[in-house]
Order: C-alpha cells, then structure tokens, then sequence
C-alpha cells in the first residue's frame, strides 16, 4: 500500500463555516509522532527558560565569626574557631548553587525538526483547526473570541499568524488560555501543552515551507 504524501484538512472562515480544503505534506504532517524526540524537545525548552538565580552563601559570606566561640579547652565541647563553620547553624554552606550554574542543553537540528513534525501530525488529528485569514477590525477581545467560538475552539489554545497586526495582538492580550504567535516562534512545548492550535492558511504553508528546509 502506497504510503500517503498529503494530508487534507478543511479550512473555515471567521464564522466557522467551511470553505475549502488545504493539502499538507504528510512528511510534516503524516508522520508517526516520534515521542522520544518531542520529550527532549521540551526538556531542552524548559531547561533553557531556567534562570540560575540560586544562590547560597559560602563561609566568607555569612555574618559573624570574628570573635573564636569559646575557649580551646576545658568546655567539654569540640573545638571550634568560628560561627561561620558549615556544622554551624547560620554558617556558610558547602557545595551550594553559586548563581554562575547554567541549565542550558541543546537538541541538535535534525532531531527538533522531527520533534516538531511530530508535534504537527498529532495536532493535524486531534486539535488542529485552518483559517483562511485573520484580520480583524477593532481590537476588541469580544470579536477575537467570536471567531475562536465559531471555530469551536475550547481549552487552552495556541493561534499561529505570519505577523502579528496592532487589532489581533490587543484583541488576544486579554487571554490567558490563548497564546498567539508567528511562526518563527511555534515550539514543540506550546504544540503539546494546548487542547486546540488555529493557523491561518498561509502561516500554516509558510511553516510547512521551513520545516522542509
């Protein structure tokens, strides 16, 4: 059986209604998701968003320890020569994040790409909606939401453009379930973490047309 080299998928108007078909390329589209790559896709995403901040405070650090506790000998207690001992509540401490850690892994080109492909083609099953544009005439978040309604789009959701005009960035800002983007900036993790991803037609064949670089 002759493997498939496009996958349809219907394309809606801002009032929901169908009104045409779209043909995708099933090696971006169609293809088994690999779910090793796409777990190390977002492990590389996550891990690169982590700031180093953490720090904690080594012996020079610490207040106090000028002045030796007490005696040498003669207390009954171990020795000590200063406050700022590690042992010590309050004192500095050993082996601790110094604020210079970084977190940062990489994923090589070949493998985020087919994370990414992966992403697409259990999207373009389950969750994945085509508009044929997105212009919009107030930057109102009542007319944004009209057209997520029409397209019965519910759950959190990602909705990909070409650019990003004045209208659809402050009709969308009031959304927390709603992420919008351009397509330089899909990632697997936004792929998978929302219910629904809405692509205009030609942000979707833009982005086919990178992936297949």
């Amino acid at each position: 059986m002759a493997e498939k080299k496009t996958v349809s998928v219907k394309v809606y108007n801002k009032a929901g209604e169908e009104v045409s078909k779209l043909s995708l390329k099933a090696e971006v589209f169609g293809i088994e998701p690999n779910n090793q790559v796409m777990f190390d896709a977002v492990q590389v995403e996550q891990s690169n968003a982590r700031q180093a901040t953490a720090k904690t405070k080594v012996r020079h650090e610490v207040s106090g320890g000028g002045k030796k506790p007490f005696r040498q000998k003669g207390t009954g207690r171990a020795r000590a020569g200063t406050t700022r001992s590690p042992i010590w509540v309050g004192g500095g401490t050993v082996f601790g994040p110094d604020g210079n850690q970084s977190y940062k892994i990489s994923q090589n080109k070949k493998a985020h790409n087919l994370a990414l492909r992966s992403a697409l083609s259990l999207k373009v099953k389950d969750g994945m909606k085509v508009l044929d544009e997105l212009k919009l005439t107030e930057k109102k978040t009542k007319e944004f939401l009209k057209v997520l309604d029409a397209l019965k789009v519910g759950g959190k959701a990602l909705v990909v453009v070409d650019e990003i005009d004045e209208n659809t960035f402050y009709s969308a800002s009031n959304l927390d379930w709603v992420k919008l983007v351009t397509i330089d900036n899909v990632s697997v993790l936004d792929l998978l973490n929302v219910d629904t991803v809405v692509f205009t037609k030609s942000s979707v064949e833009n982005l086919q047309k990178e992936v297949l670089k």
